[in-house]
């Protein structure tokens, strides 16, 4: 008798969601990072053991959005609680308890799903906090998505909360994402890795072109930001910040794809894209309609 489901990760930005899906599948899907919100669309993550199939949703971070960007990105973490069979609600052992799930997304209503707490980077506590911190919250549980310090125990206690059903999809299947969105990705963490302040925050990578009928992979991306300072930043003085950012996106890329890849790397401006929902909508993301 096989069980499968859709099991939403949700949480505030930098609770941990993106390295815990990575943990779970057993390779690098969604992109991990120290700046906030670096997710903004749902990863899906396939993980299929012991008659179990959970069908995984990183989320953007739950968060008050300010702009039409994040708008979308809190439309996304609520699609994810609606569809949800099983909802993971993840939360930083160093902010303390986080409020109940409804509260947090600013839910009329708890979601039909069951909750599970889920408290990440305990291994950060030393033993004696770790020992208050599950007898505060015995229904909670504890783990660092970092080690792999209790998932084994997350999962199980998952697994038997999803319905008896048929699997969803292959038992071999990893994601339902194409190369050429995980592509943009990595290209997107690349630049968030090395560049500073808040030009991270309004790069967006779009894949224009890829071709997988002759070697090296041919795959034409171009990073969007909002401002001629933005592009002058990321090409950097005679080119050497873009040549960086696509050297290590390159190799990134390679190791997903395992095969020889040449990128063509390019920047271009965008007006406000992170405000405009036509832009938006080019870029792949999809705007919150507030008129619903």
């Amino acid at each position: 008798m096989s069980r499968s489901g859709i099991v939403a990760v949700v949480g505030k930005p930098n609770a941990g969601k993106s390295t815990l899906l990575n943990r779970i599948i057993g390779q690098k899907l969604s992109i991990t990072s120290e700046k906030p919100q670096s997710t903004r669309d749902r990863i899906v993550g396939i993980h299929t053991a012991n008659d179990v199939q959970m069908v995984i949703l990183d989320t953007p971070g739950l968060l008050n959005p300010r702009y039409e960007l994040q708008r979308a990105m809190r439309a996304v973490a609520l699609r994810a609680l609606t569809d949800a069979d099983v909802i993971v609600y993840l939360a930083d052992v160093a902010e303390g308890p986080p409020p109940p799930v409804a509260d947090a997304a600013q839910l009329a209503h708890p979601p039909r799903a069951p909750v599970i707490l889920v408290f990440n980077k305990v291994d950060t506590l030393t033993p004696a906090q770790r020992q208050y911190l599950a007898g505060d919250h015995p229904d909670a549980v504890l783990i660092s998505a970092r080690s792999g310090d209790g998932v084994a125990a997350l999962l199980e206690r998952v697994g038997v909360q999803l319905p008896v059903s048929p699997y969803l999809y292959p038992d071999d299947e990893l994601s339902t994402q194409s190369v050429r969105f995980f592509s943009a990705e990595l290209v997107r963490e690349t630049a968030l890795e090395q560049l500073e302040d808040e030009v991270p925050y309004s790069i967006a990578c779009e894949i224009e072109e890829f071709r997988e009928t002759h070697a090296p992979i041919y795959i034409r991306a171009v990073l969007h930001v909002e401002r001629d300072s933005q592009k002058a930043i990321i090409i950097g003085a005679k080119g050497a910040r873009i040549r960086e950012i696509g050297k290590a996106s390159r190799a990134k890329i390679e190791a997903l794809v395992g095969a020889p890849i040449y990128l063509d790397l390019w920047v271009k401006v965008l007006p406000n894209w992170r405000r405009d929902k036509n832009a938006l909508r080019r870029l792949g993301y999809q705007p919150e309609d507030r008129a619903s």
